[in-house]
């Protein structure tokens, strides 16, 4: 962990006290109304994106297979 969260106390958190933590600084990074446009081209490939995991849902991968896939390399 990093000095910030030491000093923080966050490391003397439980996993689930961190997890509420992260959502409640996440929904005042969204009250903040950050920019949030997207270009067209982009809109429609997040659109191509959805689609396309709503088409093949098993297409994806758990975080933990991502984590071993980079760990090894691949």
């Amino acid at each position: 962990m990093t000095t910030a969260m030491k000093n923080l106390g966050i490391d003397r958190m439980t996993v689930h006290e961190r997890a509420e933590l992260a959502l409640e600084i996440w929904q005042s990074l969204e009250a903040e109304s950050l920019p949030t446009s997207l270009s067209e081209e982009d809109e429609a490939e997040l659109d191509r994106r959805d689609r396309e995991m709503d088409d093949t849902p098993d297409s994806g991968m758990t975080w933990a297979e991502f984590r071993k896939r980079l760990q090894a390399g691949r």
